[in-house]
């Protein structure tokens, strides 16, 4: 079996490099550059030192290495993206897209479809269930990234390998230390990688520059002072505010007329919500058989689901409306942010149905 494995200097693709060595593979290694590069300057992830271990790994396990450059699919689907749906007051996650169109969008058309699989360091996993491939949780609750690659389709996950998915953390550390592999101590990264090391809202300035508005409290109407723009500020929000007498938070965005809405106290019950409208609802391989029966007759599921990176699931139910499919949550959840994707497991909390962007 052909397998490309997908390398990023960390420990995590490292010790998925060896163990498909012990496993009898050979897999051809790629480092996918994926800093941002345009016509008015140059941000770039610190990819040298990435480069360089991935080389010895390479040259330790007798393994092809290339590097892709991806600079300009990024550009064009990932940044463009991220600042579109700021632009429009959405909350945007680049990790997701990042994951759909370049690892295993733009790599697999450049040169994955030369291969059987796919091999991440991912800590996910895949189940059969009557011929159809499903994303399973990883092992690790913690470092579970299932929701990141909630919006790959069938043709993708059917093709992809995680070999560290039924490991934890730090066994996959202990491995890495016992193969004396240069990426055992290295900090896991974090972030989002066009940034390089820029700041976010000075990345957004660039783009989309300052416009002052008003910040409003919503109980009251009352203005409690002024923005650069909303752009700059998230549902949920609490820092960068510069209010007196709180904590204040961000609960509501009036994109027109360029006002934050703001609650105060330590939980506010303005940052709270039970209902969860999602914008193209997708299954990622299949509908589970007794899903689509339910909901086709009316009837709710009963589903876990996360709208946040977290090791935590929430409980609730999944129904489809004349508008479309909805969560409502059993209890109630903070900060509900248009343009997120909410990640839809079965109740067991083992495999990933479905998802969709939060509207």
């Amino acid at each position: 079996m052909n397998i490309a494995a997908l390398v990023s200097g960390g420990v995590d693709s490292s010790v998925v490099v060896h163990l498909l060595k012990e496993q009898g593979y050979n897999p051809d290694l790629f480092y996918i550059r994926i800093g941002m590069e345009d016509e008015e300057g140059y941000i770039d992830c610190p990819a040298e030192e990435d480069i360089e271990i991935t080389r010895y790994i390479a040259r330790k396990y007798g393994l092809r290495f290339e590097e892709v450059n991806l600079h300009k699919e990024y550009w064009d689907n990932v940044v463009s993206y991220t600042i579109e749906s700021v632009r429009r007051g959405l909350t945007p996650n680049p990790d997701v897209m990042c994951n759909k169109l370049i690892k295993f969008g733009a790599f697999e058309q450049r040169c994955g479809h030369a291969y059987d699989r796919t091999a991440t360091g991912h800590y996910a996993c895949t189940a059969e269930i009557g011929g159809t491939v499903f994303l399973a949780t990883a092992l690790d609750p913690v470092k579970d990234q299932t929701d990141f690659l909630s919006q790959l389709d069938y043709s993708q996950i059917r093709k992809l390998m995680f070999p560290i998915g039924h490991m934890m953390k730090a066994d996959v550390r202990r491995i890495a230390h016992e193969a004396h592999l240069p990426s055992a101590d290295r900090k896991d990264s974090q972030g989002i990688c066009f940034l390089g090391k820029i700041n976010y809202n000075d990345f957004l300035r660039r783009y989309l520059g300052e416009k002052e508005g008003k910040i409003v409290e919503l109980e009251t109407g009352k203005v409690l002072g002024t923005h650069k723009g909303y752009w700059f500020h998230t549902i949920g929000q609490r820092k960068g505010l510069f209010l007196g007498g709180g904590p204040w938070f961000v609960v509501k965005k009036d994109i027109d007329g360029n006002v934050l809405y703001v609650s105060q106290g330590y939980d506010p019950d303005a940052q709270y919500g039970t209902e969860i409208g999602l914008l193209g609802f997708r299954y990622l391989s299949a509908p589970l058989p007794e899903w689509e029966a339910r909901l086709e007759a009316g009837q709710v599921v009963d589903v876990k689901f996360k709208i946040r990176h977290t090791p935590d699931f929430a409980q609730g139910h999944l129904v489809r409306t004349s508008e479309g499919h909805c969560i409502h949550s059993d209890s109630r959840i903070q900060g509900i942010a248009a343009g997120q994707y909410a990640t839809i497991y079965d109740n067991d909390a083992h495999l990933v149905v479905a998802s969709g962007m939060i509207n």
